[in-house]
C-alpha cells in the first residue's frame, strides 16, 4: 500500500462521501473512485458500504481506517524529525498516560525545559494502559505513564515517586458523602460505576474482599469526567482516583477516600528497542530531575 493511497482512503473515511473527498484532494471523482477499487483488490476486502448519498466503512475498513491514521502519524513525525536542524534543539516529545494527577510531573518537567529549549513542543495522548503501551510498541509515543507492571526485558520503568489514591466520587446529598472516609462493607449492594479496566487483579478490587459479589456495578467508564457526570445525574457512585475532578467550591460532588487506603503505583516506561529523538532524549533528563526535587 502506498502512502498516498492511504491518505486517499482517509479522506473518503474522513468526508464520506465520494465527491466531497475529491474536492478535498483536488481529484477527479473517477480517479479518486479508480484507486480505492485498486485498493480493495489489492486487499482482497470490500472496504466501504456504498450507498445513494454516502460511503460507510466496512468493519476491515474501520481496521484500516485505525491503522491508516496510525501509519500516516508515523510517517509525517518521521519526516518532522529527520528534517529538524541539528544546531538548535527542536522538535517534539510524545507521552501516553491514563487519567492521573502524575501527569503534573510531566508538565513541571516541560515548564522546565520550555525555558531551555523553546522550540521543542509537546504532545500528551490520554488512554489506558493498554492504548499506551500499543501506541509505545509502534512508536507513536516517545514515553508512557501506566498503572501497570510491564516486562523490564523490553522496557525501561520508572516507579514514579508518588502514588495515587482510590476513593469514591459521590454527591454532596448521598449517604456517602456524609462519611470521612469509605469502608467496604458501606458500598455493598450500592450502585457503582467502575473504570473499564478494574479487573479482580487490582488491589482496588481486592478491597472489597470475599464479599465482592455484593458489588452492584451499574456502569463504567473510559474517562473519569464522563463518570463525574453519571455520578451527577445520579446513576451511581464512582470508583475513582483522587484530585481528577474538581470537588471544591459549589461542586455538586465530593470525594472520599477508601479505608483501608488503596493506592495505585505508577510507571513511567519507554520501549527500549524503539528509537527517540534527540527532543525526547533531553526531555527524559529533564523528568528524571524533576524526580529528585
Amino acid at each position: 500500500m502506498e502512502i498516498r493511497v492511504l491518505q486517499y482512503f482517509l479522506a473518503v473515511a474522513r468526508e464520506g462521501t465520494l465527491s466531497a473527498a475529491a474536492a478535498s484532494l483536488h481529484l477527479t471523482q473517477p480517479t479518486l473512485s479508480r484507486q480505492l477499487r485498486d485498493l480493495e483488490e489489492s486487499l482482497g476486502k470490500t472496504l466501504f458500504i456504498r450507498g445513494a448519498h454516502s460511503i460507510k466503512l466496512t468493519e476491515e475498513g474501520m481496521l484500516l481506517r485505525k491503522r491508516a491514521e496510525q501509519i500516516i502519524e508515523l510517517v509525517d513525525r518521521t519526516e518532522s524529525d529527520i528534517r529538524r536542524s541539528d544546531e538548535t534543539l527542536s522538535g517534539d516529545v510524545y507521552i501516553g498516560a491514563g487519567e492521573t494527577d502524575a501527569v503534573s510531573y510531566v508538565a513541571k518537567a516541560a515548564h522546565r525545559m520550555q525555558q531551555d529549549h523553546p522550540l521543542v513542543h509537546y504532545h500528551i495522548y490520554s488512554g489506558d494502559g493498554e492504548d499506551v503501551m500499543e501506541r509505545l510498541d509502534k512508536g507513536l509515543i516517545d514515553f508512557g505513564i501506566v498503572f501497570m507492571r510491564v516486562d523490564s526485558s523490553k522496557y525501561d520503568c520508572i516507579t514514579m515517586p508518588a502514588a495515587d489514591k482510590w476513593g469514591i466520587l459521590t454527591r454532596r446529598d448521598s449517604e456517602l458523602a456524609e462519611k470521612k472516609k469509605i469502608r467496604p462493607a458501606d458500598l455493598y449492594g450500592k450502585p457503582l460505576i467502575f473504570s473499564r479496566r478494574t479487573t479482580d487483579k487490582m488491589p482496588v478490587r481486592k478491597w472489597f474482599g470475599d464479599k465482592s459479589e455484593r458489588l452492584n456495578v451499574v456502569s463504567t467508564y473510559n474517562l473519569v469526567y464522563n463518570a463525574s457526570i453519571m455520578v451527577r445525574e445520579g446513576l451511581g457512585h464512582a470508583l475513582a482516583l483522587d484530585k481528577l475532578i474538581n470537588v471544591t467550591g459549589d461542586s455538586e460532588l465530593c470525594f472520599r477516600l477508601l479505608d483501608p487506603p488503596v493506592y495505585a503505583e505508577m510507571y513511567f516506561v519507554r520501549n527500549k528497542f524503539q528509537p527517540v529523538t534527540k527532543s525526547a532524549e533531553v526531555f527524559l533528563r529533564y523528568f528524571m530531575e524533576g524526580l529528585t526535587q
